[in-house]
């Protein structure tokens, strides 16, 4: 059977602020666990919002408990602390390594970002393509992480694909968040803004074009950009940008595209393009990620289906009847009759 594992820390990011914890507060109470949350300190009333309907739908006190602080200190005593035996973390690769190396021998998940790819084979149906491709690396301004930063396209099609892609991007619109009509608004903060402008001039300094975009207005907003002449050894290809930019990178056969896929240091999730059933189990098998999307950007996702990655994309699964086995030991139970 079964058996809780007794109290759960989420810890969450600001990205998806209501949505990536109700990841790990549902499957955690459901399975019988109480839960201590830590939001993040640039979005906690998300959190607190969520305690309190969970009391008004009559959770028993204690089960739901909510922190809201900033600085390390008491982050590093609820990883360290004996009491709670599992830890679920989404955040950055360097915290996560770091509540590994303090969690003792607590249960550790850990969802740790990614440089999602798509691979867009000569075959494929470009006016499937161009769409989901903005819409994997420009939604929520880039700050996903499985948002879409490396488009390698065949070599025959990449002009198409460029080109297409620059004129719908010009056609975005940037502005208030909160209306419907808007595509592209602030960042976070504007020192995540400046962080990624600071990338993309590295990249211009290092033999990159900006095909369109690569500049910020106002005090936090990051126009969608898109760049070509890239190479792996560049920092908006090696690392998460966690913003709105996407590389688009020619290859001439699809292993050679597989090889550069798997190059990166993430491994959460990676698609392709392509009509032959063949190259698609060809990615399926080789492609070095925990989700490999056929027709599809990197940048879908399901909360019913298991989530998670390989390499340093993480630890463990999400996903609601993944997360509940994350949160739950196993016990062996016999009958002597």
């Amino acid at each position: 059977i079964r058996v809780p594992v007794g109290v759960v820390v989420a810890i969450t990011p600001f990205n998806a602020p209501l949505n990536l914890l109700a990841h790990k507060v549902g499957p955690a109470v459901a399975a019988g666990n109480s839960v201590v949350l830590k939001p993040s300190t640039l979005t906690p009333l998300s959190a607190l919002k969520l305690a309190s309907l969970f009391e008004k739908a009559g959770l028993p006190p204690g089960v739901l408990n909510v922190l809201t602080f900033r600085g390390d200190t008491l982050k590093e005593k609820l990883v360290s602390d004996p009491r709670p035996a599992k830890i679920s973390f989404t955040g950055g690769l360097e915290a996560g390594e770091d509540i590994v190396r303090k969690a003792g021998l607590k249960k550790v998940s850990l969802e740790l970002g990614s440089n999602s790819a798509v691979i867009v084979e000569e075959d494929a149906d470009m006016e499937r393509v161009v769409p989901a491709c903005i819409r994997g690396a420009f939604a929520n301004s880039g700050q996903v992480c499985i948002s879409l930063q490396r488009i390698y396209v065949h070599r025959k099609r990449e002009r198409e694909l460029t080109e297409a892609l620059v004129s719908e991007v010009k056609k975005l619109k940037v502005g208030d968040p909160r209306k419907e009509d808007t595509d592209i608004s602030s960042m976070v903060t504007p020192e995540h803004a400046e962080r990624v402008i600071s990338w993309i001039e590295e990249a211009k300094k290092e033999g990159a074009r900006v095909l369109v975009g690569g500049e910020k207005v106002g005090r936090a907003t990051v126009l969608p950009t898109v760049l070509t002449d890239v190479n792996e050894d560049m920092r908006i290809v090696r690392e998460e940008a966690f913003g709105p930019l996407v590389s688009v990178i020619p290859y001439d056969d699809l292993e050679e595209a597989v090889e550069m896929v798997n190059r990166s240091a993430y491994g959460l999730q990676h698609g392709i393009y392509t009509r032959d059933i063949s190259k698609a189990f060809y990615a399926l098998r080789n492609i070095q990620a925990g989700g490999v999307l056929v027709n599809e950007v990197p940048t879908f996702r399901l909360d019913h289906y298991p989530y998670g990655g390989i390499k340093k994309s993480g630890l463990g699964r999400e996903g609601v009847r993944f997360a509940i086995e994350e949160m739950t030991n196993i016990k062996f139970v016999a009958f002597h009759l």
